[in-house]
């Protein structure tokens, strides 16, 4: 995946996150409670586009924020 698009997939899920309330912790802890295998360091190595995101991740940030796939996806 391009680098460019992956950093702004990732300050997406940062600012959603953030406008839900959520730390990376509890982020983290609510993917983890939903059967997802990962840590607070991974949650914030998506948000700075070091860690490409998998199709479940996605799916469990979508459900867990409560928002469109649109808001994750978007690049403008």
């Amino acid at each position: 995946m391009n680098q460019e698009i992956e950093k702004k997939i990732g300050n997406n899920i940062r600012i959603l996150r953030e406008r839900a309330g959520f730390t990376q912790e509890l982020l983290a802890t609510k993917l983890q409670i939903n059967g997802c295998d990962i840590t607070r360091s991974a949650v914030a190595k998506i948000e700075v586009g070091q860690r490409h995101l998998y199709p479940d991740e996605i799916i469990l940030i979508k459900e867990i924020l409560n928002v469109e796939y649109s808001e994750i996806f978007k690049t403008k």
